[in-house]
């Protein structure tokens, strides 16, 4: 094997180290500043989306606030419609109850001095009846003839005590 040779080392260092050095300037001078370049142009790239994210979270925050700020606003003025609607409903209500309350007192009273009327017939009546059946019954039990002013006086007496 002629790598074992010993004879042959220097000649095969000195052209190891010739090779060696065309290698590393080509390197140097050709694949390293375009491999180079494009490690920045990644890093680049890498820091413009990194800031965009960035912008992009900032608006997002800004957007989030906005909704925020504007579904409490609306929330707000929803709470204001139907507590304005309530009110008028309650004062609605309020002014129909007051209006039946008013109906029925007053036709309350009518039945009352209707009722008043008809007891006071019915008095009269009674009145008028007992003092008949009262005359009859007197006659009956005592003979004699009373007079229909007694009897009448006599009953007035007896309802009124």
């Amino acid at each position: 094997m002629p790598q074992l040779d010993f004879s042959s080392y220097p000649p095969q260092l000195i052209w190891l180290a010739i090779v060696f050095l065309i290698l590393y300037v080509v390197l140097s001078k050709l694949a390293l500043p375009q491999i180079g370049g494009i490690i920045e142009q990644r890093r680049d790239r890498i820091a413009a989306d990194l800031d965009e994210a960035s912008r992009l979270k900032e608006e997002s925050e800004k957007a989030l606030a906005a909704y925020e700020a504007a579904l409490a606003e609306a929330k707000a003025k929803a709470h204001a419609i139907a507590q304005e609607t309530r009110d008028k409903l309650n004062a609605e209500t309020e002014r129909q109850r007051a209006e039946v309350e008013a109906t029925l007192a007053e036709k309350t009273a009518e039945a009352e001095a209707r009722i008043n009327e008809a007891k006071t017939a019915a008095m009269s009546e009674i009145k008028k009846v007992a003092g008949d059946t009262t005359g009859a019954i007197v006659n009956q039990l005592i003979g004699g003839r009373t007079t229909k002013a007694k009897v009448t006086k006599a009953v007035n007496e007896a309802m009124k005590g």
